[in-house]
């Protein structure tokens, strides 16, 4: 019953965090989508003033040809960004239980989602203890001992032992008097006689179940923590990226300001705007991609603790300070 429970509740926490990291993934692409064709329009608008400036003849054709190249890259990253949205979608209305087609998912922004205030660099290793696939092991492993005392007992003789109590006087006078009552006391043996060695085969399958199991709890107490431990790493990792990506995105921010200052002082064209305006979405976007990874990561240590370390942590003081 307990390797079941705790079965239901891996599969529980499986799927919620597989939907948590496709609404993050869904929103990432969205996203990307948007700032995507915020560039294309910079980079159209490019053209258009290069195409003036070359038929004015202070810009050579090549650069015309140069940008219109760039934008066809850029054109070509859609469709894959669409369809990765698309199968986000299909594949979070299987999650819910849905058919793609008679079900749209809520729309949520990578704006709307939130990460805790402090995310742990290290934990206690009791933390992991909470995993249901460890409690689940675990409750395996004690059937599996169970099994051996089952089959053990089935070697030796097993007794029975039957007592009843009754009346034996024919006269309706007599029936309650002391000396009409009588006890008898008997028991049953039985003992396996022959079964060709089958219950002794039976403990050794039992004993070597109990290995099984044991060597299952090893692996997946060991699994734990290399995933933990993966999850830590990543998050670790995470938060020096989205670092670098703000750093770099508020450069880009600084030098849009600067040009549309000179812009607006009549020492820098419109063109310089739009390079500076394009290097900024590209800054953002890369900025979003960190920032998604990290949400993804983040649901990856809820998922590897068993739903979380606060929990786990309340649970663990409980225990010492009852």
């Amino acid at each position: 019953m307990d390797f079941q429970r705790y079965t239901v509740l891996a599969t529980y926490l499986t799927l919620s965090g597989n939907i948590v990291n496709t609404i993050i993934a869904r929103a990432s692409y969205a996203t990307e989508i948007k700032a995507t064709e915020q560039i294309i329009s910079l980079q159209k608008e490019q053209i258009r003033i290069t195409e003036i400036q070359e038929q004015a003849g202070t810009v050579p054709y090549s650069s015309v040809l140069s940008l219109r190249s760039q934008l066809a890259t850029t054109e070509a990253t859609l469709p894959p960004l669409h369809q990765k949205l698309n199968q986000a979608e299909h594949l979070l209305a299987t999650l819910a239980g849905r058919f793609p087609a008679e079900w749209t998912p809520p729309e949520v922004d990578l704006t709307d989602l939130t990460l805790p205030t402090d995310l742990p660099i290290t934990l206690p290793s009791e933390f992991v203890r909470q995993r249901p696939d460890i409690l689940a092991a675990e409750a395996q492993l004690h059937s599996s001992s169970a099994d051996i005392g089952v089959a053990t007992a089935a070697l030796f003789p097993s007794f029975t032992l039957n007592g009843t109590y009754g009346l034996n006087n024919t006269s309706a006078n007599d029936l309650f008097k002391n000396n009409s009552s009588f006890w008898s006391l008997a028991g049953n043996l039985s003992a396996p006689l022959f079964h060709g060695g089958t219950l002794w085969f039976k403990r050794k399958a039992a004993i070597e179940g109990y290995q099984q199991s044991q060597a299952n709890y090893r692996q997946t107490v060991l699994s734990s923590f290399a995933q933990v431990a993966d999850t830590l790493r990543a998050l670790e990792h995470d938060a020096e990226t989205l670092q670098a990506q703000s750093q770099a995105l508020e450069a880009a921010e600084e030098a849009l300001r600067l040009i549309q200052a000179n812009y607006e002082a009549g020492i820098a064209n419109y063109l310089q705007i739009l390079i500076a305006n394009g290097l900024y979405h590209q800054a953002k976007i890369g900025y979003l991609q960190a920032q998604a990874q990290r949400f993804q990561d983040t649901v990856g240590l809820f998922v590897a603790l068993g739903g979380g370390w606060w929990d786990a942590e309340e649970q663990i003081l409980g225990n010492d300070h009852p």
